[in-house]
């Protein structure tokens, strides 16, 4: 990839981590006209899965977004959890989290989807986050952890707000995490970022080069909704 678009690209990952760790890239409507357009299932399997790498897919539990929110099509023999977050309607970011992510960042991203199929306005939908974390019904991930985001798929908005596409990449939970604590100046260029710095749900960013291995698409559906 070329040096300036990358610098684009990794500028987006920046811009899209931020938004999403601290969940505040929501809509600017939430009504049913805003919501993200739903996929082919097996479309939509398989874009999931295109986050995890190969030795973690084959096991992993699977979400698809439905009207009115996100159902489960098979259960984890491994404990991760690949789904497509919407961190905005118009977005796509498939993701495969580990069993801490799955208890810890999975609610939340189930939750933001129904309220926003219920109508909930963006600055609804940020004030009930920030009275979920209050009240500890969302929590920060307790222990280091692992969220996969190795499609070549992912679209995610930039500080602008503008779609781009954004390259593959690791993230680890690190509650409280600043870019001091690492040595870094922020800069997505470098080999690690942190995006919600400070914050209980920071995430420790480390861009990767173009994924190879996707997992196959169009697998059956084994689990409950």
């Amino acid at each position: 990839m070329e040096e300036g678009m990358r610098h684009i690209f990794l500028l987006g990952l920046a811009a899209q981590m931020a938004l999403s760790a601290l969940a505040s890239a929501q809509s600017a409507q939430a009504s049913a006209s805003q919501q993200p357009a739903l996929m082919d299932r097996q479309r939509e399997i398989a874009l999931a899965l295109s986050a995890c790498p190969p030795f973690v897919a084959g096991k992993t539990a699977v979400y698809v977004l439905e009207k009115s929110g996100y159902v489960r099509v098979r259960d984890s023999q491994n404990g991760f959890t690949a789904i497509v977050q919407h961190s905005i309607p118009t977005s796509q970011e498939p993701q495969c989290m580990d069993a801490e992510g799955t208890r810890t960042f999975l609610p939340r991203i189930l939750k933001v989807a129904e309220w926003r199929a219920q109508g909930k306005s963006a600055e609804e939908i940020k004030a009930l986050v920030a009275d979920a974390f209050d009240k500890g019904v969302f929590q920060p991930a307790a222990r280091p952890g692992i969220d996969y985001m190795l499609s070549t798929e992912n679209i995610g908005p930039n500080d602008k707000g503008i779609l781009v596409p954004i390259p593959p990449h690791v993230m680890f939970y690190g509650p409280y995490v600043t870019n001091a604590d690492l040595g870094s100046d922020g800069n997505p260029l470098g080999p690690a970022f942190v995006a919600g710095e400070g914050t209980p749900y920071a995430l420790i960013i480390v861009p990767l080069g173009a994924h190879a291995g996707h997992a196959p698409g169009g697998i059956p559906s084994s689990g409950s909704q």
